[in-house]
């Protein structure tokens, strides 16, 4: 497996899974293209034409040869100094290590980090929440966070790793996908009655069992154990956290209960103010499980690879 080729196959099964539908997904990128054609010659230049076959601007292939074969992987939840640090360390020490994963996103899916939040509006539209509703409360929020990418420096790791000669890759929104539908079929499968039965269902789940024992696993914010759950919600893609405005359109189109990676001081108190549960299920071992899942269909498809892990990340294999 080269190292395009693991991108382009993570890249179709965030696609694949994607809990807003492959279709709007598609319809998505068709406008994009038609964006990209009426564009004029000066414009098509500094175009970042990625997107036109890629949906997800959080996921890239930030530097190294797109055709080296790939064996052996290091992969983290957050990758910085440090982490590449440590890869060059290793690799001096005489550890082959032919790619370096990061979940979170550098350099340039950083900078475009807030432009995958717009999928959250056809995610909320799916429970009940009108689309132009959905629209209308997100775009603050979406402007917000662009505000805040704008003047960090994104690309002090991508320049470390070009001086260093390590191959680095992110995959966040790919992998976030992958875990909000694994826990949506399964509450809505198991439809448990109350926060005590979601909760035991989220520590089914090795990642989250581990999680428990070094404090990090999942905690009830708002309900209580005895509380009725009423339809579950998993919202765990689309960049980061919503607008908080947005729960009291979920409680009015009938949603009980949000299990989320992590939730703002504001969210908990809007929740308690529109009657919600939430329960938080972990910010890294979610992203573990989500990253998990994604590559159990890599090895699947490709084969076994050798994985090094750190930065949170633990390898559960499910196949």
């Amino acid at each position: 497996m080269k190292i395009r080729e693991l991108f382009e196959f993570v890249i179709k099964e965030g696609i694949e899974a994607d809990p807003r539908g492959k279709e709007i997904v598609e319809e998505n990128m068709k406008f994009i293209k038609n964006t990209y054609d009426k564009l004029p010659k000066e414009e098509k230049e500094t175009f970042d034409v990625e997107k036109l076959s890629n949906p997800y601007p959080d996921t890239r292939i930030l530097y190294g040869d797109e055709e080296k074969d790939i064996h052996t992987v290091l992969i983290g939840i957050d990758i910085e100094a440090p982490e590449i640090l440590l890869a060059h360390s290793l690799i001096q020490g005489g550890k082959k290590i032919d790619l370096v994963i990061a979940h979170h996103p550098e350099g340039k899916a950083l900078a475009s980090l807030y432009e995958v939040m717009h999928m959250q509006n056809f995610i909320f539209s799916k429970f009940g929440v009108p689309i132009n509703v959905a629209e209308k409360i997100m775009q603050p929020r979406i402007r917000e966070v662009e505000r805040k990418l704008l003047p960090q420096n994104h690309t002090r790791v991508v320049d470390m790793c070009k001086l260093l000669d390590i191959p680095f890759m992110c995959i966040h929104t790919p992998a976030d996908n992958q875990v909000v539908t694994y826990l949506q079929e399964i509450f809505d499968k198991e439809r448990p009655s109350r926060l005590g039965e979601v909760y035991e269902l989220l520590k089914n789940q090795p990642e989250y069992k581990k999680a428990t024992l070094y404090n990090q696993g999942p905690k009830i914010l708002s309900g209580s154990k005895e509380s009725y759950a009423g339809k579950v919600f998993i919202d765990m893609t689309g960049g980061t956290e919503g607008s908080p405005e947005i729960l009291d359109k979920l409680s009015l189109a009938g949603i009980g209960t949000i299990i989320g990676m992590h939730f703002s001081e504001e969210h908990f108190k809007n929740a308690e103010k529109c009657y919600l549960n939430l329960i938080v299920a972990g910010h890294i071992p979610s992203d573990t499980l989500g990253l998990n899942l994604l590559l159990d269909k890599v090895e699947k498809s490709f084969g076994g690879l050798e994985i090094i892990c750190c930065s949170g990340f633990e390898r559960f294999r499910r196949v």
